[in-house]
């Protein structure tokens, strides 16, 4: 039995989450605060930290629900030849949301955003390759193609977000490309 949430609780983190993306377009990071969020929701900053322990944690909820189930109905496993739309949707996403995931995947970004974006993208990783029956969840070969899957998705993300900047269909079509090709582009001598 799943445990209700009480409306006004919600509403309260949607005011939030709604606040903290409003303001993290608009500085970096490092200059946010919690008094910060607090003022553009128009809640007082005890009641941020009833919801958040801090200020990453607001981000990370802010962000990950919409990228996590973008990349939970990409195939990341079995890659079909032709590149699906739910990866051109993840850069969508991004490219949407540029300014953020610049600043929050950028040097002055947040170590605690990156690691966690990088759990929970190898966890959707992880469910695909366990339905796929490469083994069970935990087990070192599961684990170890999670993470690079994960390194293959984020990578072209990151790159994309920093140098390449060129249409999200363009750049997914790319990415799409390199992951199909084992050798990455490697030549051989």
């Amino acid at each position: 039995m799943t445990k209700r949430v009480d409306p006004r609780v919600q509403r309260t983190r949607a005011l939030l989450r709604a606040a903290v993306l409003d303001l993290a377009t608009e500085h970096e990071p490092g200059s946010l605060t919690i008094a910060h969020v607090a003022e553009r929701a128009t809640i007082n900053r005890a009641t941020v930290h009833q919801h958040y322990r801090d200020l990453d944690e607001l981000l990370l909820d802010a962000m990950e629900n919409e990228l996590v189930g973008l990349v939970a109905r990409c195939p990341l496993v079995v890659l079909p030849q032709d590149m699906p739309p739910a990866f051109v949707d993840i850069l969508d996403h991004v490219d949407t949301n540029a300014v953020l995931y610049r600043r929050m995947l950028g040097p002055c970004g947040s170590a605690r955003f990156i690691n966690r974006l990088h759990q929970l993208v190898t966890e959707q990783v992880t469910l695909q390759l366990v339905e796929a029956g490469v083994g069970a969840s935990g087990s070192a070969v599961v684990e170890m193609r999670a993470h690079c899957a994960t390194g293959a998705i984020m990578g072209p993300v990151t790159h994309w977000l920093h140098d390449a900047p060129v249409h999200p269909e363009s750049a997914a079509a790319d990415a799409w490309q390199a992951l199909l090709r084992p050798d990455c582009g490697a030549t051989t001598p």
